[in-house]
């Protein structure tokens, strides 16, 4: 066992942790982990009581939620270089946890049908709209490559991850910025490796 183990499930958000971890290019443990059984067992629950994954365990440590494990996983091993220099860091705190705050919450909501048009409702909503979230989205992506501009960083797998698969199961509209994003992205390495390793498991493709 190395000092790394990712608890995952490769139909799952784990898919996401699971491409950091190669991007982060550390040796690392997968546990997969089976909904309903051993997601559900003492021992796991002992590592995450919310019985869910992704969960990753570092020595004594353990990080759940994607966007810590891609924050964590950065700043744990610099020299990826997943995340730029603190003073630079504004643009790709803002964009990771939009992707894990806004924007999955505004897809969840919309798959459910909740109906957020109304602006008495909206307002409860730390989104206001799906519509607003994509537009702000587009607006970004439209004039850069990248999170961050030019570069590359853990905040890219987070966003990227979430606008990929809302396109392949039509729950986000297809722009021509989100597109050239997600194929950018999905050409790196380490997306194919991930994507290799989760497609090898037993029932999957």
């Amino acid at each position: 066992m190395t000092d790394l183990v990712l608890y995952t499930n490769p139909m799952s958000r784990g898919r996401i942790a699971r491409w950091l971890m190669e991007e982060a290019g550390q040796p690392y443990d997968a546990v997969i982990l089976e909904y309903g059984t051993t997601m559900k067992a003492p021992d796991y629950l002992a590592i995450n009581p919310m019985g869910k994954v992704p969960a990753l365990r570092h020595g004594d440590r353990v990080v759940t939620e994607n966007a810590a494990i891609c924050a964590y996983m950065a700043d744990a091993f610099p020299e990826a270089g997943l995340a730029p220099e603190p003073k630079d860091r504004a643009d790709y705190y803002r964009w990771l946890f939009f992707a894990a705050g806004p924007l999955e919450q505004a897809v969840t909501n919309a798959s459910v049908e909740l109906d957020t048009s109304d602006p008495l409702l909206s307002r409860r909503f730390g989104y206001g709209t799906l519509e607003t979230v994509l537009d702000t989205l587009d607006g970004l992506l439209s004039e850069r490559d990248y999170v961050t501009s030019d570069r590359f960083s853990a905040a890219d797998v987070m966003l990227g991850s979430q606008l990929s698969w809302g396109m392949m199961f039509g729950s986000i509209a297809a722009r021509p910025s989100f597109t050239a994003y997600a194929e950018r992205l999905t050409a790196r390495p380490a997306f194919l490796r991930a994507a290799q390793k989760d497609g090898a498991l037993p029932g999957q493709g």
